[in-house]
């Protein structure tokens, strides 16, 4: 199996203030770290509007990252298209291709918080229009070197070509989140990588990981399991309390993110908000335990054809060395077990 980071960033510590900035040090530290530990990758989130002050400049985060490591691939989970002008977004993500030596992961979504389409003026049933239209300009601007127009919907572009050409060919894997049969076949089928999210249970990531693999089959793509991560939550705990302590500072997390995604009628959407309605669904597939119990929970993803899974850590570098020394060397070598 291959492990990676899936995680967020803040400006302010634990005991510093936001002017410090000292939170997106701390991000830059403990990534070096994780590259040392022998992790493949590290995805970055992009948020705005929070109140907690949450990394909004995702790529310039990623670049700082990208000047500091030599061999971790750098990922974005991701940069919500909706909100960017796709051609400036290009520019950018070719730029950070280029310093970081072709680790760049270009991880696109949507987007699901109600805050920020709120903020951005954005009507959430543009969404998926915008989108589409981001990745074509993009796709376009990544692979021709040659002048191009664009007359969308949203967008429009008069004889540009797009500078730099990323490094890697024909472009920066595009990486998306998705669940549902239909987005997953979508994805499969416009040849994206997946991403499969932190709060899934075992049996359902085998049947996704399933439709996946079908699916890219049915194009002509063929199935690389790589091209499949897994997010998970993971606190190595000494016992049962403190296994439950954290699971209760994990719970109050998730639900400010709840607050923020939630729209005014409380509908349920997509994301976290498929599994907010009952308490506890958010952190029941969470690899919360002593390293026996990680170990069984890693085990049954595998046996249900993970390979790659991204970790969203709590609590810090002690942490992150607790899983590489005591969980990862059981894993790293041991081949995934096919999705049927």
């Amino acid at each position: 199996m291959r492990f990676g980071i899936f995680g967020s960033a803040q400006a302010s510590s634990s005991d510093l203030p936001v002017e410090t900035g000292q939170g997106f040090r701390d991000y830059l530290d403990f990534n070096v770290e994780a590259e040392a530990l022998g992790f493949h990758s590290s995805f970055l989130v992009e948020h705005h509007f929070t109140g907690w002050n949450q990394v909004s400049s995702t790529l310039m985060l990623l670049m700082a990252l990208a000047m500091r490591t030599k061999t971790l691939r750098l990922g974005s989970a991701v940069m919500v298209l909706p909100w960017h002008n796709p051609v400036l977004l290009a520019e950018q993500a070719a730029t950070l291709d280029l310093i970081s030596g072709g680790r760049f992961d270009f991880g696109i979504g949507k987007g699901y918080r109600h805050s920020e389409f709120r903020g951005f003026q954005i009507v959430p049933d543009e969404a998926e229009p915008r989108f589409d239209e981001a990745v074509e300009v993009m796709t376009r601007a990544f692979t021709s070197r040659e002048r191009f127009s664009h007359r969308g919907r949203f967008w429009h572009f008069e004889d540009i070509v797009v500078e730099p050409p990323p490094a890697q060919k024909p472009h920066p894997p595009f990486w998306v989140a998705a669940g549902g049969e239909h987005s997953i076949r979508r994805a499969a089928a416009r040849g994206f990588n997946l991403i499969l999210d932190q709060y899934a249970s075992a049996a359902q990531i085998a049947e996704r990981i399933g439709i996946y693999k079908a699916e890219r089959q049915a194009q002509g793509f063929g199935f690389d399991p790589m091209r499949v991560a897994v997010a998970r939550q993971l606190y190595v705990a000494n016992d049962e309390a403190d296994r439950q302590a954290a699971l209760k500072r994990q719970a109050a997390y998730t639900q400010r993110t709840v607050d923020v995604s939630r729209t005014p009628d409380g509908k349920p959407g997509s994301h976290v908000l498929a599994y907010a309605d009952k308490q506890g669904d958010t952190e029941e597939n969470a690899l919360f335990g002593t390293t026996d119990e990680i170990c069984a929970g890693l085990d049954a993803l595998r046996q249900a054809g993970a390979a790659y899974v991204l970790l969203t850590i709590a609590g810090g570098v002690a942490q992150l060395r607790r899983f590489a020394r005591d969980v990862m060397p059981a894993f790293v070598h041991a081949a995934p077990a096919a999705a049927e």
